[in-house]
This record gives structure tokens, C-alpha cells and sequence, in this order.
């Protein structure tokens, strides 16, 4: 059965907007297409800038001055992300499930970014068929609600979009590049995943040791399969 790989990125239009952020304001972007030429012949920046604004001095589609600012907000926040403050979803739940305790326990570590990490899942669905996947607990944390998980004991399925998914019935194998991590395929030891902070190896495969700052627990819960959490404990640059 033929099965599908992917690897995410950012999208080309956001990468392609980054030069973006070289220029503080429309003027400064226009100013960047104005050729010696039109100085030269019009003698005025500001008929210049209309030259430019107009898309004769850009081989795509020059951008308006609305969109400009647009565009350079939204690649802005991408690249220099601020910081928000979090809520602890798990604080004040009564929490029954073994999984969702472990979980509850790692919460504010991956939060804050003491901590990172990687969940294994696997799951069997009612006709038999295996879903798996590893996923970036951090990532998710910041990219959905948990508490329907932590307060209704909501089950946490792996996503096509996580760290990495397999899905049986639909020979289906994905890997994504992470909030925190980047999937590497090595010859020897099979699927890695490097930390995007400290460059550090875990290493996922039961018969290795885990990696560096790394350890590994396997947690027994009725309502899954098996479930495996690497904790890697991030070493930031001082």
C-alpha cells in the first residue's frame, strides 16, 4: 500500500514576506524598487515612488500600502512572536485518568519551556485498524484547548498535522516539522527527532537510550493501547 510523506513549513508566501521586515514603513519598500534611471529623469523621489507604486519596478505584483502594512504585521508576529501569559488547565480538575495526571503533572514545565515533550500514542479503532503518532505536547498546548481533555476526560488522538502519524487503513505516514522539533531520518537508528532550542537527539526506538537530558516513561492507561512520554529538559543558550 503506497503511503504518503509530507514535511511542513512555513508557507511560501509567509517565507517570501520576510524581506518585509528590512523596511519600516510603504515609503521605505517603495524606495527599494525606484531605479538610479528615474531619479535621474523625473527628479522627484515622490514621482519616482509613484513609478514604483504603480508596478512598473517589480517583476510581481507590487503591493498596495494597506497590504504592505498587513503583510509585514503578520510575518512580524511570526518571526518575533510575543509572549503571552498562560492559564494552567489542568489546575483544579479532577483528573481520574493515569495518562491525563502524567500530563497534568508536565503541564506548566512545557508551558514555560523547561520541559518539551514527546508523547506516543497508539491507538486501535473499533474495526481493528492502528493510528499512531508521536506529538510535540508543547506545540499542541499553545495550539488548542485542553480542557475538555483535562476536565471531561476528552481521549487525545494523534493529528496528520503532529511530529508524526501513521495511520493503518489509509497507508498513510507523515512527518512535521514542530513547534519544538524536527523529524531526521537516519540510516542506523531510524526516525529522530532534533530539538529546535538545544539541537539536542531523542531518539524514540524502545531498544535505545533515549538521548541527551532525555527520559523516557511509559505510561498504562484503560482507554489506550500504549503511550510512551519523552521528557527532554531544554539546555537554552546562555
Amino acid at each position: 500500500m503506497a503511503m504518503a510523506e509530507k514535511k511542513n513549513e512555513y508557507p511560501p508566501g509567509v517565507e517570501a514576506d520576510r524581506r518585509l521586515l528590512q523596511f519600516e514603513t510603504w515609503e521605505d519598500y517603495l524606495d527599494s524598487l525606484i531605479e538610479i534611471a528615474d531619479l535621474r529623469n523625473l527628479r522627484s523621489v515622490d514621482s519616482a515612488r509613484t513609478i514604483a507604486a504603480l508596478g512598473y519596478r517589480a517583476n510581481g505584483d507590487t503591493l498596495t500600502e494597506k497590504e504592505f502594512y498587513a503583510r509585514r504585521k503578520v510575518i512580524h508576529n511570526i518571526v518575533y512572536p510575543v509572549s503571552k501569559p498562560y492559564v494552567l488547565v489542568s489546575e483544579g480538575a479532577n483528573i481520574e485518568d493515569p495518562f491525563n495526571r502524567e500530563l497534568a503533572v508536565r503541564e506548566r514545565a512545557n508551558r514555560v519551556g523547561i520541559l518539551q515533550s514527546v508523547i506516543f500514542i497508539r491507538h486501535f479503532t473499533k474495526g481493528g485498524f492502528e493510528i499512531s503518532g508521536y506529538i510535540d505536547y508543547a506545540h499542541r498546548l499553545i495550539s488548542e484547548d485542553w480542557a475538555p481533555f483535562f476536565r471531561s476526560n476528552k481521549m487525545l488522538w494523534p493529528r496528520d498535522n503532529d511530529l508524526g502519524y501513521y495511520h493503518w487503513r489509509h497507508g498513510t505516514v507523515r512527518s512535521n516539522i514542530s513547534r519544538n522539533y524536527k523529524p531526521v531520518m537516519d540510516p542506523e537508528r531510524g526516525l529522530l527527532f532534533q530539538n529546535r532550542h538545544d539541537h539536542k537527539i531523542i531518539c524514540p526506538d524502545p531498544q535505545q537510550e533515549p538521548g541527551q537530558n532525555t527520559s523516557k516513561q511509559r505510561i498504562y492507561s484503560p482507554r489506550y493501547t500504549q503511550i510512551e512520554i519523552y521528557d527532554h529538559v531544554v539546555r537554552r543558550k546562555s
